[in-house]
């Protein structure tokens, strides 16, 4: 009994030893510090890939050279005759389709936006369960080690009780099979806690090992009005809702670009070249004509009338539009009816919290009452340990009751977009 009880007290201290206390909101901005990252890089691609389409509209410069030895008319490398040196530049001047599909492309950076908040919401709500898990879990730990003490003192007292008489051997080995199950909820738990500790440490770039939550820390939850319209709120809030409409109106907007391709467009076009005196130029122009620096500045007209793969192409992307219009639609049915079945779940939650509560208390009152007859003799020993084993399994109970409502709670919060406010509150 001595050894079981020096282990528990050594792993005890050397979890206490190993861990350090994080705040409940350090975490949280150590988590959402990660999640930045990426979303970072990814308005990043999306910024520059609107500057791709907006610098269409700056003239394009590029130099080279068109070197080689000609026999008879010199023939074009390319498009363009033998040069020393050439350089030519293009540009948009009126574009109607590609001020359609920079317009798209500002839509995409816009929709990266939102994708970085979801981003950043769904990482606080991963923290904030975590943490409240681990603490929780933490918590039951202890409580089922104090449990082991309980049903440890009632099987020696049972096995004395047995050894005198008193009482058969068969509560002995339910005594033993009590605490057995003990041993195994231990067993789980620590596990469960190992689990948690890691998924926290990768949300918060920590090591696991230097893990300790800080129950004060954690702010109290908001009560939430069950008679306001969250779904309705919750569509207006949700960052996942406003992606999929920004991703939608970035389709419409190339659909039509791609339409606007048949209108008339107008480029700028320069060109410089510096010719060769071995290109055989002179001799087929008149003489004194042939001049070595040549360069042109003027604009190409484009009339397209006729362009049945472009066609094609419109009407996909036509298609495209329709399907990112309704997914839009669907995404935000979606956040609004989770939102519903979240607003009724948090008030069952509720009120199985306060069933467990009262079950807890009624729990706490029979040790009290046990403890009454134990000094009048009307009751044992043994009897009082078993009463605070049903109240630590009662407390246990609570507590589980507790951490669902809280997760489903911290689930609504952030449909309806108040998640982070919490969670960043002062304690």
């Amino acid at each position: 009994m001595k050894s079981i009880r020096l282990c528990l007290i050594l792993t005890m201290l050397a979890s206490a030893v190993q861990a350090e206390p994080i705040p409940f909101r350090r975490a949280v901005e150590l988590a959402v510090q990660r999640s930045n990252v990426v979303g970072a890089a990814e308005q990043a691609r999306a910024h520059q890939a609107y500057l791709e389409a907006a610098r269409m509209y700056i003239p394009q410069v590029i130099a080279g050279s068109g070197l080689a030895k000609t026999f008879g008319y010199p023939l074009t490398i390319e498009g363009a005759a033998p040069s020393i040196v050439n350089v030519n530049a293009t540009g948009f001047l009126v574009n109607y389709g590609q001020r359609e599909f920079v317009r798209a492309a500002h839509a995409e950076w816009d929709a990266s936006a939102f994708s970085n908040e979801d981003r950043r919401q769904q990482a606080i709500l991963d923290t904030a369960i975590t943490y409240t898990q681990l603490d929780r879990m933490v918590s039951s730990l202890n409580l089922l080690r104090q449990q082991q003490e309980e049903a440890l003192r009632a099987q020696q007292i049972t096995g004395e009780r047995v050894q005198a008489g008193i009482e058969p051997t068969l509560n002995l080995t339910r005594s033993r099979l009590a605490a057995a199950r003990l041993q195994l909820a231990v067993t789980q738990i620590e596990g469960a806690i190992d689990l948690q500790r890691n998924v926290l440490a990768q949300l918060t770039g920590l090591p696991a090992q230097e893990l300790e939550t800080v129950t004060e820390s954690i702010p109290q939850l908001p009560e939430i009005p069950q008679n306001e319209d969250l779904p309705a709120k919750a569509a207006l809030a949700s960052p996942a809702v406003k992606l999929a409409f920004a991703q939608a109106d970035s389709k419409r907007l190339r659909a039509l670009g791609e339409h606007k391709q048949f209108m008339p467009a107008v480029d700028f076009v320069g060109q410089y070249s510096r010719f060769a005196t071995y290109n055989n130029y002179e001799v087929f122009f008149p003489p004194g004509t042939f001049r070595r620096n040549n360069g042109l500045l003027g604009v190409a007209v484009r009339f397209p009338f006729f362009n049945m793969s472009q066609r094609a192409r419109a009407a996909g992307a036509d298609a495209e539009a329709v399907i990112a219009r309704r997914q839009a639609e669907d995404a935000k049915n979606k956040v609004s009816n989770e939102t519903r079945k979240l607003q009724h779940e948090v008030a069952q939650l509720a009120a199985a919290r306060e069933v467990a509560r009262l079950e807890y208390q009624l729990a706490r009152a029979d040790v009290d009452t046990v403890q009454v007859k134990v000094q009048g003799g009307s009751a044992t020993l043994s009897d009082e340990a078993n009463a605070r084993l049903v109240e630590g399994q009662k407390y246990s109970s609570f507590l589980d009751a507790s951490y669902q409502y809280e997760q489903a709670e911290m689930q609504l919060l952030r449909s309806t977009g108040e998640l982070e406010k919490w969670a960043m509150a002062q304690k």
